[in-house]
């Protein structure tokens, strides 16, 4: 291939939704940065009509649903220059409007109280409930665009497939994307790259080792294994929604939908019909990469028949006034491929659940669907085994074991079939992409690999520290980071503003969330006429310059955006009530930040450096709570 211009990669221009005192108004992103004007193109020789642009960058990522926008965000939150690509038009995966699937995890829907994930997954939640209460998949798809593209060290290219992959070595050296919509190829080199698209494309390019399929049962000695291994696993599916419009609405199905009997809905309910049904699901029993047409089409069909029945089969006579409003084109895809890595995760995992090089928690039961899917009407649609706690997910199982500096997030990291069946949602994704994105800039600085990065302990305990200051969950690991100053200090509060287990210490304690049923972890102080505040105080003078606050943001509801109004019933689509709203931070008795209107759950305030023997916290409004709320204060010099 001809040599051509190097067209030096700058990311786009904007600024950092990480909250802080500092933030400057955005700018546009300069895209002639990755569309160089059209007589500085050159055409690559097998494609005379395609413009070549290079790219460099420390973290490359394949992949826009959840996995990726928080491995980007929090690679970018590091400091590493990012590209991320994804081959549609907007992020989010299948929770975007392409899909409407609603982002579940560690809490079970409403099975396990008190375990909703931290970090940048519920701020992208609260961001959403605060500013889009009519529950708008369009507006979840514009905040995750708004995120990304206003953060300064990432490139986004949308409608861009990544197709090959060039190595030196058993390592990757750069990858091939092509966007046809505006006729550019783009050769992007980075040190390390991030497989986040689900079906492992860029893992698969890159000859990484990778298992799909169920193992047998004899491999793991998991019970939810077959006794024989096969190349099945779970289908994916198509939802629709539907209102009612006040008077009869007609629906002729098409010809090719298929007919739809109460037999074969035996163990599927069609009580509520507006947000269609996970149930409809197909495929799982095929190739859910290679037939993805077909799959697509005997979902339409089914969908197009379960619709039918509803209205027209005389048993759903309520349903005369309901008729579809939208119908999914883009299949849910579950299951495909894994990639292996230095440890593959296991059924015994998920019920034991500890590693010394946890980075991310999941606690979705394994919830195992018969591949045939919608085609079994004799089996119940899922078989669930529900892990006793939540589970904490190793940094081992996010690389690759044969390609040294390819890392992996999403559904596709290192597990069985059975384990898969629970890290595969969506909220967990999330969380173990901001692992990954982490441990990917952790890296680039500590000029490492992945591999090299797990098996020294100081640097896995560097990157567990900054995760949880990230407020990312971990089970049982704690806040023992030395540089936070506030660990040097005592904690007190105003009169009468301490509740019965709600001392100003557990501000300190380490731990930034309630272990439901057990332990709180939080200041709880009543609100007076003038609020209420919590002070830190050294006995000698330290020098601060950031002070970081994670409010309470109400753990114990769900909170996601659904269609599905029983998946509703107790979220709360605003800010979430125990956030502090209105307060200021004091260092000195000098005020060095004041907030109003907040809804965020960590929020980081940096200043002029001051010397000082004392911060104070004063809330003077919460969002409905009449109890002030914090669960930790930390100080930075």
């Amino acid at each position: 291939m001809k040599r051509r211009d190097l067209l030096t990669a700058l990311p786009l221009t904007g600024y950092s939704l990480i909250v802080r005192a500092q933030d400057q108004p955005p700018s546009r992103p300069d895209f002639d940065r990755i569309a160089p004007p059209r007589n500085r193109r050159h055409a690559v020789a097998q494609e005379p009509n395609m413009t070549l642009v290079e790219l460099q960058a420390d973290v490359f990522i394949a992949g826009g649903g959840l996995a990726g926008v928080c491995a980007a965000l929090s690679a970018a939150r590091h400091g590493a220059k990012v590209v991320l690509v994804q081959d549609r038009s907007r992020l989010g995966g299948n929770s975007s409007s392409e899909v409407k699937m609603h982002v579940v995890g560690a809490n079970s829907h409403k099975g396990r109280p008190g375990w909703r994930e931290g970090g940048i997954v519920e701020e992208l939640k609260l961001d959403d409930a605060a500013a889009n209460p009519q529950r708008c998949w369009e507006l979840w798809d514009l905040l995750l665009y708004d995120k990304i593209v206003s953060e300064s060290n990432i490139t986004l290219l949308l409608e861009t497939t990544l197709y090959t992959v060039a190595k030196k070595g058993p390592a990757i050296d750069h990858v091939m994307a092509r966007c046809d919509k505006s006729e550019h190829l783009y050769r992007v080199r980075a040190p390390i790259f991030i497989d986040c698209t689900g079906d492992s494309r860029l893992a698969l390019e890159a000859g990484a080792q990778m298992r799909t399929g169920r193992e047998a049962r004899a491999e793991f000695n998991e019970s939810l294994a077959p006794e024989k291994a096969d190349e099945e696993t779970l289908g994916s599916s198509l939802l629709f929604t539907s209102r009612d419009y006040g008077k009869p609405m007609a629906f002729q199905p098409p010809k090719w939908a298929r007919k739809v009997t109460k037999e074969q809905l035996r163990f599927r309910s069609t009580n509520s019909w507006e947000y269609g049904y996970w149930w409809i699901e197909w495929g799982g029993n095929r190739n859910t990469i290679w037939d993805n047409e077909r799959i697509r089409f005997e979902l339409l069909a089914i969908t197009m028949g379960v619709w039918d029945y509803i209205k027209n089969s005389g048993n759903h006579p309520t349903s005369a006034n309901w008729a579809l409003d939208w119908v999914g084109m883009m299949p849910g895809k579950r299951g495909s491929r894994r990639v292996v890595g230095d440890h593959i995760l296991t059924e015994h995992d998920l019920l034991k659940g500890d590693f010394e090089d946890a980075v991310a928690i999941g606690g979705w039961p394994m919830d195992d669907h018969p591949p045939g899917g919608f085609d079994r009407p004799d089996l119940p649609p899922n078989t669930v085994l529900k892990t006793p706690e939540v589970y904490n997910i190793p940094l081992r199982s996010l690389y690759s074991r044969n390609v040294p500096n390819l890392l992996m997030a999403g559904r596709n990291i290192s597990a069985t079939h059975a384990a898969f069946t629970s890290t595969r949602v969506m909220a967990t994704c999330a969380c173990v992409g901001q692992a990954a994105g982490t441990a990917a800039a952790q890296c680039v600085k500590a000029r490492v690999g992945p591999r090299e990065l797990a098996r020294d302990r100081k640097h896995v305990a560097a990157l567990q520290q900054t995760l949880l200051r990230d407020d990312q969950s971990l089970r049982g690991v704690r806040n023992e980071d030395p540089l936070d100053l506030a660990r040097q200090a005592r904690a007190s509060a105003s009169a009468s503003a301490e509740e019965p287990g709600g001392e100003a210490a557990k501000a300190l304690d380490g731990l930034v969330r309630d272990i439901p049923g057990k332990e709180t972890h939080q200041w709880t102080g009543r609100m007076a006429a003038g609020g209420a505040w919590i002070e830190l105080r050294w006995e000698k003078p330290v020098a601060i310059s950031e002070v970081q606050i994670t409010f309470d943001t109400g753990f114990q509801r769900e909170l996601t955006l659904s269609s599905q109004d029983s998946a509703m019933r107790g979220v709360i689509r605003g800010p979430q009530p125990e956030t502090a709203r209105d307060y200021r931070v004091l260092a000195g008795g000098a005020e060095v930040a004041a907030v109003q209107g907040n809804h965020q759950r960590l929020r980081r305030h940096r200043f002029a450096s001051v010397t000082t023997d004392r911060v104070r916290l004063h809330i003077a409004a919460t969002n409905g709570s009449d109890m002030a709320r914090v669960f930790e204060i930390r100080c930075y010099s």
